[in-house]
């Protein structure tokens, strides 16, 4: 779900703080420079990542082929069931394929932006799915699948948006694997602590589930690239369509185990999800302007925060609450796609230049007011 197309294969787009491009593995692709209006001509995009831009941009297209189907035909979806923790499985497993050793080390190498992103996500989006609980006095199912969404880690969704948007996309891949890593602890914690008055919350089930569902296939997705980088360099330009049908597949059998109730709920949902959404761009780009970071790193922040993993909430909500709680994880997934792409259409035509003279290089603080 937001567990959408795998991103660029260890995309790493330079900073606007230095004219050097960021250093990536011998994989990386080179990417557009960040300052719009460029006259150098610009280099050919890599199948993968043309692939990921296509397959972000269809995604929300075959969710809701997905959603309409499980919803016409429920009947067909509804014993599939048992089978989208594996669905969501495989997701993962792509992501781990994307993923190199040097994602790993740009997180020790900007520590506290990482970290920044990740506390910021895991505080945010909790805290205003339970303000969006609160507002629109959802019930209890629904209340406690938007929580869930909150509490789930980033999705790789926002890593192909951040590139579209001409943000730093290392950062982006730092912050989701990061929050991905954490997600087996943070995850059950925080949908104990918020949505536990609303149903009962089991932990240590939940956080089996976490490890089992994507801790494990994201290890197994990197170790396949290290001993066999070849082979998935070739096979790469596929990996998100793959993803893809993997997440409509998840989508319609959420959608038909909660048929019955979306004649009569869907609108209170997708405006519950509309809001929460739209919240977390604007929190996750807020935290980034508040501590003068700069452009790139603030449209990272901004779909690393708004864009969850809603995947594994809804495969969450199926497993351990109702068909009714893991509705807003399917509306998030084709909602978040859509306002992700708007927003990346928006920061991309924004130029910016490079920062004030006398600013430290590779330093992401900076005195830059723009989007």
């Amino acid at each position: 779900m937001s567990d959408t197309p795998t991103p660029p294969p260890s995309s790493s787009q330079p900073q606007s703080s230095s004219p050097e491009p960021s250093s990536s593995s011998s994989q990386s692709p080179t990417l557009p420079p960040h300052a719009g209006g460029s006259s150098a001509p610009q280099p050919q995009q890599p199948n993968s990542d043309r692939s990921s831009i296509i397959a972000v941009t269809a995604l929300p297209v075959l969710v809701v082929i997905a959603g309409v189907l499980g919803f016409l035909s429920p009947d067909t979806f509804t014993p599939l069931a048992p089978s989208i923790t594996w669905a969501l499985g495989i997701v993962m497993f792509f992501m781990g394929l994307t993923l190199t050793l040097p994602d790993f080390a740009r997180i020790a190498k900007k520590p506290w932006i990482a970290a920044l992103g990740v506390a910021t996500q895991f505080v945010a989006m909790p805290l205003l799915g339970l303000l969006v609980v609160t507002l629109y006095s959802l019930p209890t199912e629904i209340a406690v699948g938007v929580i869930l969404v909150g509490c789930a880690p980033g999705g790789t969704a926002s890593n192909v948006v951040t590139y579209l948007a001409k943000g730093d996309t290392a950062l982006s891949v730092s912050i989701t694997t990061l929050s991905t890593l954490l997600a087996p602890v943070l995850t059950p914690l925080l949908t104990l602590w918020l949505a536990g008055s609303y149903m009962d919350v089991p932990f240590w089930s939940m956080f089996v589930s976490i490890c089992q569902t994507v801790l494990v296939p994201v290890i197994v997705g990197v170790i396949v690239r290290l001993v066999a980088s070849k082979l998935v360099d070739k096979i790469s330009p596929i990996l998100p369509w793959f993803a893809s049908i993997a997440i409509a597949y998840i989508v319609a059998v959420v959608v038909a185990g909660s048929a019955g109730s979306i004649a009569t709920a869907g609108i209170l949902v997708l405006l519950a999800v509309i809001t929460h959404n739209v919240l977390g761009l604007g929190v996750g780009y807020g935290v980034a302007a508040a501590c003068r970071l700069d452009t790139p790193t603030r449209r990272a922040m901004t779909f690393e925060v708004g864009l969850q993993n809603s995947g594994l909430a809804s495969t969450l909500a199926t497993t351990y609450f109702s068909p009714l709680a893991a509705l807003p994880g399917a509306v998030f997934s084709v909602w978040h796609n859509v306002s992700g792409a708007l927003l990346a259409s928006v920061f991309a035509r924004r130029p910016y230049g490079k920062p004030p003279r006398g600013q430290v290089t590779g330093d992401s603080r900076t005195q830059e007011s723009g989007l």
